[in-house]
This record gives structure tokens, C-alpha cells and sequence, in this order.
């Protein structure tokens, strides 16, 4: 029905519908997303001549000139280095030392330590396969089914593009022309929330099924636990302090800051003994070749945007869906939908390049906040990443445990129901994304 509207509102022709199935086609045949993006662009470009094809290349290297990119490979790169030296270890031992009293203490802990690494890394296939292969194991000794405990992971690691600094942020806001800083302090009390759910949903599944049992210590024994595991692990957390504190205080960009963090990192890799110059090349390659994906979809996107816009398809959009209903309620409904089936079956950093333009005029004609709307966006997509069966999260875990995607998918269902509540919030509540800005934002 939406699909009809859109098509009465906006005349689509084949500069439109050929382009669409190519894409659709080419991803089908497993080409990579950028380059798929890339072709259907050209095509679409050429197609409705919204841009003289000699122009394209030049609008490509235009699409990542933005000094605020280089957030982008220097917050992979920390990731990389993280895992190296084994500080993310100590984020695992803090962790586990906090809640080592609780009931589920250990899936609690995984929960944890995904939303540490997530502080760092902002990326959260990186944090599933890194979390992933430290705890999985643990948590079957522990009495967790597998299935369950790689749906732990798979849900713990959205928190990567949930909770600040993410990539996922930086990229909509210069999509959408918004500072990363304002988005990384809106996103803080919503990523909190995420993890919180979460945790909240371990501890019920816990209580249910009774896989792992709670801790019988004394308060002395569980200070003391602490104690030795913050001394022994004080350092790495070193290394989100200087990144939350050089945002949050205004004296480091998000470049900047990851910048001090990929520094400080190495500096204490060479100090512990545990990171050695051979190991250098190997981190890089690893970082390049995940900031090798996401950077061309970026660069594509521009004349991508450019050709929508003048084929109408954004204004088109806002028409066809106000003409099923104008209710604000299931406009945002709607669009929440969007974006959780859109995050199932594709990557953070295209969904955005594509989805932003076209959904925030909606947006901006029902009176959304831009901010809450960038938050919900962002959130919705993460809870993409693990609703069954498609999800990226369960595909990564999958691929590192061998376990059938399937068998994760249907232990991810109860994470997939209490993240959807804590969405529906954000989107329906503005002040969650807006209370710890500044009034020009609200």
C-alpha cells in the first residue's frame, strides 16, 4: 500500500525501479554492499541525468572529505589494539568482580564487558567476534546452553553502535549535517538504557531457567574481589576515561579523542609487553580492511543522495506515507519498522547513507526532534542486528562458535521483545535523547 502511494505521489520511472533492482540484485549474488551501492548510484545517475557522469568522481572524493572521517579508522584501529594487548581481559575481570554476587553473574558480566569494548571500539561486529571468543566457552562451563549464551553475545555487542563514541553516530551526522559530540552525549542515557534491557533480560531468562547460580559471598569477599581486580586492571580503563572525558568536556573532537586513545593504547601494549612492532602489520591490515568497507559506501553516497533528491523520492516518500495516516503515533511506528527489517538485512553505514535522507523529511513533517530521530534511527537498526532470522550479530557469533544460526535466532527473541520496548521509548519520548542537552537542542 505504502509502495502504490509512493508510486502515485512521485512519478518513478525506470531511473528509479532500475537502479533499485540492481542493487537488490547484486546483493542477492553476494557483491560486496559498496560496490553494490556504488553501481546502482552510476546507474541511477546516468539514468535521470541528475549529474553529468564526469562530475561522479569528483562528487565520490567530495562524499569523504570530512576531516571528521578520520574518527572512523582510529576508532577501528583502538579496537584492534584493545584485543591485541589484552586489555579487553581486564574489562572481562572488572566485570565479572562487579557482578560475581548476582544471579546470571557471569552472563551479566558479558553484558558488561560487550558495552565496555563498545565505548572504545564503536563498532559491533568487532565487539561480538571479540567478546565472543573470550566468553562464549565460559559461559557454557557456566551452564548456559550454547545457543543462549551465543544470543548473550549477540545482543550485549549492539551495544557497539549504541552506546558513544560510535561510527554508526559520526556517520549520521554527516549524513544529516549534526555534530558526532551532540549525538555521542544524546546517545548516553539511550545506549545505557539498551544495555540495561539487556541485563534485565539475562537476569529474568536466569531466574527462569536457572542456568547459573548466584555467588554465596560475604560484602568483605566481594570487596576484596573487586579490589584485586581493579588493581590488577586500573590501566585499561584509562583508555574510555580519556575518551569520554576529551568529548563530554569539549576539549577533543571525536578525532582527537580516538586519536589520544589509539596512542595511549599502544604506549601500555609496549609497557605490558604484550604488543611487539611484528605485530603491527597484521593490526593494520585488520583495521584497513574494515575501514576499506565502510568508507566507499560513504563516498557513494553523495551522488546516491543527490539522485533521490531530484527524482523526489524523499518528498515522496513524506507524501506517501502521510497519506495512510497522519497520525504521528503509526508514522513513527512505521518508520521503527523500517528500520528494525532494514537492520536485519544489512550493514549500520549503508542503511544510513540510504535510509536518513529519505526518512528524516518524515521526520522533520510530524515535528521530531532531529536529534531523537538520528537516536532513534541508530537504535532501531541495532535491534535489527540480532531480530531472527537475518541478523548481522547472529551470523558473526554463528560464524566464530559454529552453532546454527537458527538455534541462536530463537534464543534471541526474548532480547529482540525488551531492546523493541526500550526503542519504542526512545522514539515515543523525546527528553531520553534530548535531557543531558543543551535547551537550543530540545
Amino acid at each position: 500500500m505504502l509502495w502504490n502511494q509512493l508510486d502515485q505521489s512521485v512519478v518513478l520511472g525506470w531511473d528509479f525501479y532500475g537502479p533499485v533492482i540492481l542493487f537488490v540484485l547484486l546483493v542477492a549474488l553476494a557483491v560486496p554492499v559498496w560496490a553494490a551501492i556504488g553501481s546502482s548510484a552510476i546507474v541511477m545517475l546516468v539514468w535521470s541525468g541528475a549529474l553529468p557522469l564526469s562530475l561522479v568522481g569528483e562528487k565520490l572524493f567530495s562524499g569523504i572529505d570530512f576531516f571528521a572521517l578520520t574518527a572512523v579508522p582510529l576508532f577501528i584501529l583502538t579496537g584492534d589494539v584493545l584485543v591485541r594487548t589484552g586489555l579487553s581481559r581486564k574489562f572481562l575481570d572488572v566485570a565479572e568482580a562487579l557482578t560475581q554476587f548476582a544471579k546470571g553473574g557471569f552472563g551479566s558480566a558479558t553484558v558488561l564487558v560487550c558495552g565496555m569494548f563498545a565505548a572504545i571500539s564503536g563498532s559491533d561486529a568487532a565487539g561480538a567476534a571479540a567478546v565472543g571468543r573470550m566468553t562464549i566457552d565460559r559461559l557454557v562451563e557456566s551452564g548456559y546452553p550454547r545457543p543462549y549464551a551465543c544470543a548473550l553475545v549477540a545482543a550485549g555487542a549492539c551495544t557497539g553502535i549504541l552506546i558513544p563514541p560510535s561510527i554508526a553516530y559520526i556517520i549520521i551526522g554527516l549524513v544529516l549535517g549534526i555534530s558526532a559530540s551532540t549525538l555521542f552525549l544524546a546517545a548516553l542515557i539511550p545506549g545505557i538504557a539498551i544495555l540495561l534491557s539487556i541485563l534485565a533480560t539475562n537476569i529474568i531468562m536466569n531466574r527462569l531457567k536457572g542456568w547459573e547460580g548466584g555467588g554465596n559471598i560475604s560484602m568483605g569477599e566481594y570487596f576484596s574481589r573487586l579490589g584485586a581486580a581493579l588493581k590488577s586492571g586500573w590501566y585499561a580503563f584509562l583508555v574510555p576515561g580519556i575518551i569520554f572525558y576529551g568529548i563530554f568536556s569539549g576539549r577533543l573532537t571525536p578525532t582527537e579523542a580516538g586519536a589520544t586513545a589509539v596512542v595511549v593504547t599502544i604506549i601500555m601494549g609496549f609497557i605490558l609487553g604484550t604488543l611487539r612492532l611484528s605485530d603491527f602489520p597484521a593490526m593494520l591490515v585488520s583495521s584497513a580492511k574494515v575501514n576499506g568497507v565502510i568508507l566507499p559506501i560513504i563516498a557513494f553516497s553523495a551522488p546516491l543522495a543527490e539522485a533521490l533528491a531530484i527524482i523526489g523520492v524523499p518528498q515522496g516518500f513524506v507524501a506517501a506515507a502521510t497519506s495512510v495516516s497522519d497520525e504521528p503515533l503509526i508514522l513513527i511506528l512505521m518508520m521503527v519498522g523500517i528500520l528494525i527489517a532494514a537492520g536485519c538485512v544489512m550493514e549500520t553505514t549503508p542503511n544510513i547513507v540510504i535510509l536518513a535522507p529519505i526518512l528524516k523529511p518524515l521526520a522533520d513533517d510530524i515535528g521530531m526532534n532531529e536529534i531523537q530521530f538520528c537516536i532513534m534511527m541508530i537504535t532501531a537498526l541495532g535491534v535489527g542486528f540480532i531480530t531472527p532470522p537475518l541478523g548481522l550479530n547472529l551470523f558473526v557469533v554463528a560464524g566464530i562458535t559454529g552453532e546454527s544460526i537458527l538455534r541462536i535466532a530463537y534464543r534471541a527473541i526474548p532480547f529482540v521483545f525488551f531492546m523493541l520496548v526500550v526503542t519504542l521509548f526512545i522514539a515515543y519520548v523525546p527528553t531520553i535523547s534530548t535531557v543531558l542537552l543543551p535547551d537550543i537542542y530540545k
